[in-house]
């Protein structure tokens, strides 16, 4: 699998940290201790600057001379026009216009710092850039957990992302993670609103502050989630039921979805019949599957879904995989799916599993 961690140069490091764990793919920093905003953006090589470059391209002026031959070359700016350059390598980052606001990448800390007044409520835990350093991303321990069952804690966590090519918006996510062994759960509640995007246009900046107040509401919220999960761990489902739940939950279209309810199994394609017997095998036997919380729960079934597209699907790369659980992406969406399957199990038993 791909990393596409960008490599500077000029320290002949990986822009990339963690804290106590394995970097990704063995590349990048490990630190022993969570580090300062300011200590993250060092060791991550985060601490650039972008700037926008006036953009220009090359003309030539036809001689007068006889042979008619091309001589004099001319730089024509142009307009509405500008490179995000790189400053430390003078790496052009991508193309945007006029009102492209750039959020420098130590902005994007002192957003996380903010959220909690600084000091030491925040835990910077994964930093780095992509590529050439267009796009970064972070991921900061929040002080308060969930608590599931009477030894089951999911930490929260918040997800920061942003490019510098003119690309997508600033993107910023709360997820709860399994600290057993990070599976990402991500608890897309409905109206819950735990990610917000912004776009670089002007006040950009401003926009950050009202992120940090959309999402301390989302945070706020953290009770409703914990109340969910606590009930998912009460209610028992049989392993028919779960591996019926994740074929619910992992139908690509209406056409499989209507082969389904049809019950002809045998017009299933293979690769939708592997794929939901590899999530019904972690389901029946991950490490985090067998806990009280899990086994033979609705919230085992709900986390097994998750836990699939974090620790065994297979993706491109990293930030394909980023993409797939964070900004919206097919996990996210069959995460969404799998927590409407579940909230309906919860209530009304296998008839919520019923398709005829």
């Amino acid at each position: 699998m791909a990393h596409n961690l960008n490599f500077n140069e000029q320290t002949g490091k990986y822009s990339f940290f963690s804290v106590k764990q394995k970097p990704w793919h063995g590349l990048g920093q490990i630190m022993t201790d969570y580090p300062t905003s300011a200590e993250a953006m060092q060791v991550a090589g985060l601490d650039f600057e972008v700037i926008k470059s006036p953009l220009f391209t090359t003309g030539r002026t036809r001689s007068i001379g006889d042979s008619g031959e091309l001589e004099e070359a001319n730089d024509i700016l142009v307009p509405n026009a500008f490179a995000n350059l790189r400053t430390d390598t003078n790496q052009p980052l991508g193309v945007v216009g006029n009102d492209y606001n750039i959020i420098q990448n130590r902005e994007a800390f002192a957003f996380f710092d903010a959220i909690v007044g600084g000091g030491d409520g925040i835990l910077y835990e994964t930093a780095g850039a992509l590529g050439n350093g267009e796009r970064i991303f972070i991921t900061a321990k929040l002080p308060d957990y969930i608590k599931v069952g009477s030894n089951d804690y999911l930490e929260q966590y918040l997800f920061l992302t942003t490019s510098h090519d003119g690309s997508g918006s600033i993107t910023a996510a709360f997820t709860p993670v399994r600290i057993v062994c990070n599976n990402t759960l991500n608890a897309a509640l409905n109206n819950m609103g735990n990610m917000v995007r912004i776009r670089h246009t002007g006040g950009a900046a401003a926009k950050l502050v009202e992120a940090h107040r959309v999402m301390g509401i989302a945070t706020a919220n953290g009770k409703v989630m914990e109340e969910s999960f606590n009930h998912f761990a009460k209610v028992h489902i049989t392993d028919k039921e779960v591996k019926r739940l994740i074929e619910l939950a992992m139908t690509p279209n209406k056409e499989t979805l209507q082969i389904l309810k049809d019950n002809r199994y045998s017009d299933l394609s293979t690769v939708f019949k592997n794929q939901c017997e590899e999530v019904f095998s972690y389901a029946m036997t991950a490490e985090t599957q067998q806990l009280e919380t899990t086994k033979g729960t609705v919230f085992g079934a709900y986390n097994a879904i998750t836990g699939y597209f974090q620790n065994v699907r297979s993706y491109k790369d990293e930030e394909a995989k980023l993409k797939s659980l964070v900004y919206g992406g097919t996990a996210a969406t069959k995460a969404q799916k799998a927590l409407d399957l579940c909230s309906a199990f919860a209530e009304h038993g296998k008839e919520a599993l019923l398709l005829n």
